[in-house]
């Protein structure tokens, strides 16, 4: 199976589960669960939960194990953009290719929405449906919990806004270490939760680790390069808005040739980084080169 194929198949696979998980009646609060349906079902490419799922597969984890540790992954993912898309964050009206959760409904319950999908993150991996033991799944509680909070994805949001104001741009160092938390962190858990759920040995996850720091560092390079060079029509979002706000980012530090050359290096290294699984990860190596080639 081709790895675009198989893109599609877990995405589709993630939808399903993701559509039964979050039915559109039954709810005491439809007005939240519409919002939730509408900020997450049907979105993107859903590199992440593929990431989880193939990581998993490396290990021979049940693939409905894996699914579930996706869409809670999944939830975390559109909950964060939901609240970046707000006017007192990013205020963005395009997302995906359609208006953002408060131009489709109001600010109050996009900000609900966001809030229902990540506790619901938690409640999907606190189920024993998601893995029989535990400790496991509190393992992957703690692990999504810290990628996605203060030294992850909210510290990475807040090191962004704040340098919106600041009194010189970032450094290009400063700019890998709020990207390693802004974005690389729930890459990097959507790697290791595939380790987790294998109890895997040390050195097959920080295997996966090291790939999964590369693949999401090469992302946001192939983000700023897209914000650069890309259109609305294409990405599904609002493009240009980097140079207009005056940010520093690999584009404006580096220059396109050299960005586009700094992205290719680390698909390399991530590729490496998979030695210890052979022919097995081939996968996960053309995963690499997708995301520094993508056009959205």
């Amino acid at each position: 199976m081709s790895f675009e194929t198989r893109l599609k198949s877990i995405a589709q696979d993630v939808d399903t589960l993701l559509e039964q998980l979050l039915p559109a009646s039954g709810s005491r609060a439809p007005r939240v669960i519409d919002a939730m349906r509408y900020s997450s079902l049907g979105q993107g490419k859903r590199l992440r939960p593929f990431f989880v799922v193939e990581s998993a597969s490396l290990f021979g984890v049940e693939r409905a194990q894996a699914l579930r540790v996706g869409v809670a992954l999944e939830c975390i993912h559109c909950y964060s953009l939901v609240h970046d898309d707000l006017p007192a964050m990013d205020d963005d009206d395009l997302r995906r290719g359609k208006p953002t959760a408060h131009i489709a409904f109001d600010e109050a319950t996009a900000i609900l929405a966001g809030d229902g999908l990540l506790t619901f993150a938690f409640e999907i991996l606190g189920d024993a449906k998601t893995h029989p033991d535990g400790a496991v799944r509190s393992n992957l509680v703690l692990a999504l919990a810290k990628a996605a909070g203060a030294d992850g994805m909210v510290g990475g949001q807040m090191l962004d806004l704040a340098a919106e104001t600041a009194s010189r741009p970032l450094t290009l160092d400063e700019i890998i270490t709020l990207q390693a938390m802004k974005t690389g962190a729930l890459f990097r858990y959507s790697l290791e939760s595939g380790a987790i759920l294998a109890q895997a040995k040390e050195a097959d996850r920080l295997a996966l680790v090291d790939y999964a720091e590369t693949v999401g560092l090469a992302f946001q390079i192939a983000d700023d390069l897209l914000d650069a060079e890309g259109d609305a029509e294409t990405t599904g979002k609002r493009t240009g808005k980097d140079a207009e706000a005056g940010k520093a980012t690999f584009v404006s530090l580096m220059g396109l040739e050299g960005a586009r050359a700094k992205a290719r290096s680390l698909v390399e290294d991530a590729c490496a980084a998979l030695e210890p699984f052979g022919k097995k990860a081939e996968t996960l190596r053309e995963a690499a080169r997708f995301i520094v080639e993508r056009k959205s």
